[in-house]
């Protein structure tokens, strides 16, 4: 937890009266787009999903219990497992105080099992249900979340992994799922209750003072000397980017986002880091290097201080010498480009913000300026606009390629995720980059993506910094049946 990298010290971590810190240093039987119509048999009664108030020890032993709320009274929920191909059937029942959603982040599925309110389903009430059915068409690392009051359901660690295995898995010696997220919390370990705080909506977003990975505050894998593992890893904060750091651990990048590299190879972790996002996901296979006796790092690299986030105890040998380097993973059926010098070309302009500049944005039908904005809650704008458009930024015909460009004209960095389907981000040459679902735009950056619209329906694409969106930062597409 408070440890140096360098030096591991003897006691727990303390949590200050004003907060604490674990710092260093202080549906219907469809086919998706081009993926087979897998028949399995659905049970009778699909298994239940709740949602629901409970209790998770996220601070150290000495400091109480932290009111959470859970999919099945846990944080992070249950790991959901399908193959690829095969469907996933879950009951959602809602057993909190506000309505609710699933949205399963990053799958290519049908568009009523979504999970969005605006879109494509009413929330569910208190006390209610909804089933969720469809196929997992990728084989991948995604996961699931709410989609009302997100900013506030998932900050009280509503959130789970699915992951949807490949037919012939790499080979390593295990598979562990890492979720990363940052909690702010009171002196006593509660979830502060400052949502909706301007200052957050405004700024950065929702930035937490404890960072757990699976739900601990500390946590702690024993591995052996050139073990090969696999480690998926989920940004599930609010607005956190996180830059993470691997020692005594060498290894490569199989998969982002859910989705294999296409490369002729895997790649090797850049420097040994790698930057995560709100939403996004990376897939690495590594190798623990560091000696028997010694320890293995995740390390979070932040601007005061760095912050050990998962430690791995080393002890024996696994194998006399490393296994030779990984291979690439198979390739998912995601449609290539079309040509993009044809392709429709739209523009997404992000506008607002602390220190943004801007005087004025469409809301309610009419131009409102920043003060009544800020009243309103809505201090982000699309295209001028601060509210969820009735129309969508385009329609697609379906398996038409098209290029959004999106200007970042604001003092922060916003992650961009879009549903229903995978683009790629076009290099200044205008290369395709690797296909993601999520994607980081820096201030005063613009990034322009590409994909073909295969998915039928209306998708969401918003900022996962999510006071930013519920702020102003969401548009939609639709896709043409």
């Amino acid at each position: 937890m408070n440890v140096s990298r360098r030096r591991f010290l003897a006691g727990g971590a303390t949590l200050a009266l004003a907060g604490v810190t674990n710092a260093r240093a202080a549906a219907p039987n469809v086919n998706v787009p081009n993926v087979p119509n897998v028949t399995n048999v659905t049970a009778p009664e699909p298994p239940a999903l709740r949602a629901m108030r409970a209790g998770a020890r996220l601070a150290p032993p000495d400091y109480p219990e932290t009111p959470i709320w859970g999919y099945e009274g846990h944080v992070p929920g249950p790991v959901l497992r399908v193959a690829q191909g095969e469907r996933l059937t879950r009951r959602f029942v809602n057993a909190l105080p506000q309505p609710s959603t699933i949205h399963w982040h990053g799958i290519r599925i049908v568009n009523p099992m979504d999970g969005v309110p605006e879109l494509t389903q009413a929330p569910v009430p208190p006390g209610g249900d909804f089933l969720y059915d469809f196929i997992a068409p990728d084989a991948g690392t995604w996961w699931y979340h709410p989609h009302h009051r997100t900013w506030e359901q998932m900050a009280r660690g509503l959130y789970g992994a699915l992951i949807v295995g490949e037919p012939t898995p790499p080979r390593v010696d295990r598979d562990e799922v890492l979720l990363i997220d940052d909690w702010r919390l009171t002196g006593d370990a509660g979830i502060h209750e400052s949502f909706g705080a301007m200052m957050d909506w405004s700024h950065a977003g929702r930035i937490g003072n404890w960072v757990t990975v699976n739900g601990g505050g500390e946590f702690r894998l024993p591995v052996r000397r050139l073990e090969r593992l696999r480690l998926r890893l989920v940004n599930t904060a609010n607005a956190r980017i996180f830059t993470l750091g691997l020692e005594g651990m060498e290894g490569w990048i199989v998969a982002l986002d859910g989705q294999p590299l296409d490369t002729p190879a895997p790649v090797p972790v850049p420097d040994g880091r790698i930057a995560l996002a709100p939403a996004q996901r990376a897939d690495l296979i590594v190798d623990v290097t560091a000696g028997d006796g010694a320890r293995a790092l995740l390390v979070s690299f932040e601007r005061e201080h760095d912050r050990i986030i998962a430690t791995l105890d080393v002890g024996g040998l696994a194998r006399p010498e490393r296994l030779p380097a990984a291979e690439a993973l198979p390739p998912n059926p995601v449609p290539p480009l079309g040509d993009l010098a044809a392709a429709r070309r739209v523009t997404l302009r992000m506008e607002g913000g602390a220190m943004g500049g801007m005087r004025e944005a469409m809301m309610e039908g009419r131009v409102m300026e920043t003060r009544e904005l800020v009243k309103a809650g809505r201090v982000w704008a699309f295209n001028g606009l601060a509210e969820m458009p009735r129309e969508p930024l385009l329609t697609a015909s379906r398996g038409e390629t098209v290029r959004i460009a999106m200007v970042n004209d604001t003092a922060w960095p916003h992650a961009m995720h879009l549903h229903g389907h995978h683009f790629r981000r076009l290099g200044a040459d205008g290369r395709p980059g690797p296909l993601r679902d999520t994607v980081l735009i820096d201030r005063h950056e613009t990034a322009e993506i590409a994909f073909v619209a295969d998915n039928p329906g209306d998708w969401l694409l918003h900022c996962h910094m999510l006071e930013h969106s519920v702020s102003g930062m969401k548009t939609w597409v639709k896709v043409a049946a």
